[in-house]
């Protein structure tokens, strides 16, 4: 795990434990864990980089609220005027508000690895329509994003990949923060999952450097809830940029809307993970692969959590160490 906690002004604590890679497969007969050779596991580094996985989504929300600032989009705007292609969502007239607030009445997620080719995935995808009226319940779903990730796509005629790095991670200089890292990068990148099935949805083996999400997979890895990967060190500077009011990737407007309650692709006061950092208007979002952030301005600190605990193979969630660590810093900030 990497640890990082700190203030608008600079890091409290920047710690790493244990190993970003260490097991070659799970046995499935023996219902076991199969460690390789001790001379092949990989330490947990400061720069070790991990599979975000829906903290991906915090960038995602950044680069439309970005766009709504350049007057690209309105965020109570339907979705069908950007991108029409999305015909559920122009049937039911759901807003971009609503994809950040989960508010759209979608289901969580669909199985869109099945189909056969990006084409039908997207067609899949765009033709989903909402269980309940948009706007009249909260139902967290990754098909949000990925009609944000349309969206934003079309309004500014570039991928969301390329508009991350525009708007987020180069003006921040967060050099370790990407979709689909280059080989180059692999030595120094946390394994996630022996991907198979009954656990997993696909069958891909034990997974390093490509995205952990199998839609996110099956879209090329570039996808608005997934995908992205970085290190503690470089959402310490996102979290530091937000505390501090947004500037250069937001304007202070806008980052306030986006961590105030009910919050704009950020979760808001969630004592499940965030722990006593909760109660006061602390922003954040998880990641299935075992990836956290918080940022809280009333006590002017973030925390940073990143590990694979679905290394070798995903088991049910416990957030509670990421409570205690939560609770230990807002104790420790009083």
């Amino acid at each position: 795990m990497a640890l990082a906690a700190g203030t608008a002004s600079g890091p409290l604590a920047e710690e790493s434990f244990g190993w970003a890679v260490r097991y070659a497969a799970y046995d499935e007969r023996a219902d076991r864990d199969v460690e390789l050779p001790r001379e092949r596991w990989v330490p947990v580094r400061r720069d070790t980089l991990f599979d975000l996985a829906s903290l991906t989504k915090l960038c995602t929300t950044i680069v439309a609220l970005r766009a709504a600032e350049r007057g690209l989009i309105a965020l109570d705007a339907r979705v069908a005027a950007y991108a029409p292609e999305c015909t559920a969502a122009a049937e039911h007239g759901i807003t971009v508000r609503q994809l950040l607030t989960h508010t759209s009445g979608l289901i969580p997620e669909l199985p869109l690895y099945e189909e056969d080719g990006v084409d039908r995935r997207l067609a899949r995808l765009a033709a989903e329509p909402p269980v309940t009226p948009p706007g009249t319940a909260r139902r967290y779903s990754d098909l949000n994003f990925l009609l944000l990730q349309r969206v934003v796509e079309r309004t500014a005629g570039r991928p969301l990949d390329r508009l991350v790095r525009e708007t987020v991670t180069g003006p921040l200089g967060m050099a370790a923060t990407r979709f689909n890292p280059p080989a180059s990068w692999l030595p120094r990148t946390a394994a996630t999952e022996d991907q198979r099935r009954p656990w997993g949805k696909v069958d891909r083996g034990m997974l390093r450097g490509v995205v952990h999400d199998e839609n996110a997979w099956a879209l090329g890895g570039v996808a608005g809830h997934a995908g992205l990967f970085s290190t503690a060190g470089d959402l310490a500077v996102l979290c530091r940029t937000l505390l501090a009011g947004g500037g250069p990737v937001l304007s202070r407007e806008s980052t306030e809307l986006m961590l105030t309650a009910p919050g704009l692709g950020f979760e808001v006061d969630q004592p499940w993970f965030m722990g006593e950092l909760a109660g006061r208007g602390a922003a954040g979002h998880t990641g299935f692969t075992g990836t956290s952030l918080v940022v809280d301005r009333a006590r002017g600190v973030y925390l940073v959590l990143l590990a694979t605990t679905v290394h070798p193979r995903r088991r049910p969630g416990d957030s509670a160490p990421r409570a205690a660590v939560g609770t230990a810093l807002a104790r420790a900030m009083g």
